[in-house]
C-alpha cells in the first residue's frame, strides 16, 4: 500500500506542477523533495482550480498513439488535440465543426466540404482543405479502425474546399468524417503519434506513456475558448483512482458499480446513460453446421432454436439483473443503439413476462421430462455455454444473475471465462457475453449484415442471416439523406413482419446497457453528457471544452 501512495503522490504533483508553470503561478514545489506530501498536492490542487483538472481515467483507456490516422485516436469520440470537419451534439446529431458547410452530390458518390477560414494549427500554419485531404488519405493508407475502404479519394478543389469521392455510396460516411480529427501535411511526421499537433479545442503538451497526458488549452482556438485550461489525464485502475479520489488527488475518477457506493468527502456520484450493452450472441444453427471463415466449428442445437430465444428474450428480468448484478448503475437493454435516433425504439422493446416464456417452451416441446430441472427435446437438454473474458468481473456478473433468473425457465446456462483468443474460436459454437455501443450506426450493419457473418472479429459470430434485414440494411448505408438512412436502420430491427429485435429473430439476448460512472469534484460542471457509447474513458472527455468550475 506504501509503494502505491507514493506512486501517486508522486505523479500527481508533477502535472499539478507543470499545471502551475502553464498557468504562470510561479515556482513550483520541487516533485522530488522528501517533505512533499499527499496534503501539499491537495493543496496545490485546491488553489489552482479555477482553470485546471486532473482525470483519473481507467489504465485500460490509454490511447496506443494520439495520430487519428493511424491508431484509433479520437474514434467515436472527440480528438481533443485535433478539429473534425464535424462532431456530435448531445443528442447524437451531427452538427458543423471545421466544415463551415458540406454537400453531398445526387449520386451520393461526391461530398464536398468548405472549410472554415480561421482554423489554426497550434504552430500557427493556417489549416486548409490540403491538410484535410492529406488526412484522409493517409488514413485510408493505414487501414487502421477507420473503415475507408470505400473511399476513392480526397482532392484538395482550393484552399477552402475539399472533394472526397467514394467508390459507393454510404449514407454513414458523415458519422466517420465526425471520427476523423485532421493532422498538418506540413509537420506530419513519424513521431506525429507522440507529439501531435493540431487545432482542436486543447494542444499537447507532454505524455508519459502509462501514468499521463497533459493538455493546455489553445488560445487560438476558433471556438469558444475553454474554461479549463490544464487537463491532466491519468492512467489508473479503478481502486488507485478510488484512492486518489479519497486523497483529493484527482478531480474526477472513473469507477464501476462495485465501488460506486463509496462516499468521498467533497465528491458526488455522477452516472451518464449509455448505449453501453451487454448481451447474448446466440449461435443460430444446428450443431455441425460446417466451420467459420476460419475454419471453427459452428452451430449450437440449443441457441438455434427460437422458442429457447424467445423464451430468454422474455423471460429475463433485466431490471433484477441491472440491480443485483450491477448494483442498480444499469438499465434494461433491447437493442444494440437503444436510445440514439436510428434505433427503432417502441418496436424493439419486449416486457418481461416470465409466464408467456414458460408458454413458448411448452409449445415448442421443451419439457422437462427427466426431472432434473431442465427441460429437453429430442434427447437434447436445454443447456449452453455462455463465455466472458476473463478478468471481465462486470460481465461474468451480468452473466450470473441472468444464468440464475433462466433457471426458472427450465434452462441452464454454464458461464465461463475464456481469454479473447479462445472465445475467438468458440464463439461460433456457444454463446457469448458481448458488449457494443458506438455513435456510427454502421455497427448495426457490422453485427447483422449477412456479409460479415462467421468472421473471427466478433460482430456476427452467431451467423445471423435474413435477406430482408440486408436489403434494409444495404438500403440505410447507401440512402441519399440522413433521415431516410435512420429509418431503413430501424426498419432492419423490425418492419412488421422481421428482423434484428427480440421478438422477431432475436439473434441476441440483449440484457443491460452499463452506466458509466465518475466521481466528480464539488463544484466541477461536466456539462450536459452525451449518450455514451461502448467504453466509460473517453465519452467522459468529449465535451472537455465545455467544463468549468462554479
Amino acid at each position: 500500500m506504501g509503494k502505491l501512495w507514493k506512486g501517486l503522490a508522486v505523479t500527481s504533483l508533477s502535472a499539478l506542477t507543470l499545471m502551475g508553470v502553464l498557468a504562470g503561478c510561479g515556482e513550483a514545489t520541487d516533485p522530488g523533495s522528501a517533505s512533499t506530501t499527499i496534503s501539499s498536492v491537495s493543496g496545490m490542487q485546491t488553489a489552482a482550480k479555477k482553470d485546471s483538472v486532473v482525470v483519473a481515467l481507467g489504465s485500460g483507456g490509454e490511447p496506443t498513439g494520439l495520430d487519428p490516422c493511424t491508431s484509433s485516436w479520437g474514434h467515436g469520440t472527440a480528438p481533443l488535440i485535433q478539429s473534425t470537419l464535424v462532431e456530435y451534439t448531445t443528442d447524437k446529431q451531427i452538427r458543423k465543426d471545421l466544415a463551415s458547410d458540406y454537400n453531398m452530390s445526387s449520386d451520393g458518390l461526391v461530398w464536398t466540404f468548405h472549410i472554415r477560414d480561421d482554423a489554426k494549427f497550434t504552430d500557427g500554419k493556417q489549416l486548409t482543405a490540403k491538410d484535410v485531404a492529406f488526412t484522409f488519405e493517409t488514413a485510408k493508407q493505414a487501414q487502421s479502425s477507420l473503415d475507408l475502404t470505400f473511399m476513392e479519394k480526397a482532392v484538395a478543389v482550393d484552399e477552402n474546399t475539399v472533394e472526397i469521392t467514394l467508390n459507393r455510396p454510404k449514407a454513414t460516411f458523415i458519422h466517420t468524417v465526425a471520427s476523423v480529427g485532421i493532422v498538418p501535411e506540413h509537420a506530419y511526421s513519424e513521431g506525429y503519434a507522440t507529439n501531435p499537433i493540431g487545432s482542436g479545442p486543447y494542444q499537447f503538451v507532454e505524455w508519459k506513456q502509462g501514468e499521463q497526458l497533459l493538455l493546455t488549452a489553445n488560445e487560438d482556438y476558433y471556438g469558444t475558448k475553454p474554461s479549463i485550461k490544464n487537463v491532466t489525464l491519468m492512467f489508473m485502475e479503478e481502486d488507485a483512482a478510488l484512492a486518489a479520489a479519497k486523497a483529493g488527488q484527482v478531480d474526477i475518477a472513473v469507477t464501476s458499480a462495485t465501488l460506486a457506493d463509496t462516499k468521498i468527502d467533497g465528491m458526488k456520484l455522477v452516472s451518464i446513460s449509455t448505449m453501453d450493452n451487454r448481451g447474448l450472441t446466440m449461435p443460430m444453427q444446428p450443431a455441425g453446421s460446417g466451420t467459420s471463415v476460419s475454419g471453427y466449428p459452428v452451430g449450437n442445437d440449443v441457441t438455434s432454436d427460437i422458442a429457447i430465444r424467445h423464451a430468454l428474450a422474455y423471460g429475463i428480468d433485466r431490471e433484477e439483473i441491472a440491480k443485483g448484478a450491477l448494483n442498480g448503475y444499469a438499465d434494461p437493454c433491447y437493442s444494440e443503439n437503444d436510445g440514439a435516433p436510428w434505433c427503432n425504439t417502441e418496436e424493439v422493446k419486449v416486457e418481461y413476462d416470465l409466464e408467456k416464456a414458460k408458454k413458448i417452451l411448452d409449445d415448442a416441446g421443451w419439457v422437462d421430462t427427466n426431472g432434473n430441472g431442465i427441460r429437453d427435446k429430442n434427447g437434447i437438454e436445454a443447456s449452453f455455454t455462455a463465455l466472458y473474458p476473463s478478468g471481465d468481473s462486470m460481465r461474468q456478473s451480468v452473466g450470473m444473475s441472468t444464468a440464475e433468473q433462466a433457471k426458472k425457465l427450465g434452462i441452464e446456462i454454464k458461464i465461463k471465462g475464456e481469454s479473447w483468443d479462445d472465445i475467438t474460436k468458440d464463439q461460433f459454437t456457444n454463446a457469448v457475453i458481448m458488449g457494443w455501443g458506438d455513435s456510427n450506426p454502421y455497427v448495426s450493419y457490422s453485427l447483422f449484415h449477412s456479409a460479415g457473418k462467421l468472421k473471427d472479429d466478433y460482430y456476427n459470430p452467431e451467423g445471423y442471416h435474413n435477406p430482408i434485414v440486408d436489403a434494409h440494411l444495404e438500403k440505410a448505408v447507401t440512402a441519399l439523406n440522413t433521415e431516410e438512412s435512420y429509418k431503413e436502420f430501424q426498419l432492419s430491427q423490425w418492419d412488421g413482419t422481421t428482423g434484428t429485435a427480440m421478438h422477431a429473430d432475436c439473434p441476441w439476448i440483449w440484457l443491460v446497457n452499463a452506466r458509466h460512472l465518475y466521481f466528480v469534484r464539488d463544484g466541477l460542471e461536466i456539462g450536459d453528457q452525451q449518450l455514451h457509447p461502448h467504453g466509460a474513458n473517453w465519452p467522459l472527455v468529449e465535451n472537455l471544452k465545455e467544463w468549468s468550475w462554479k
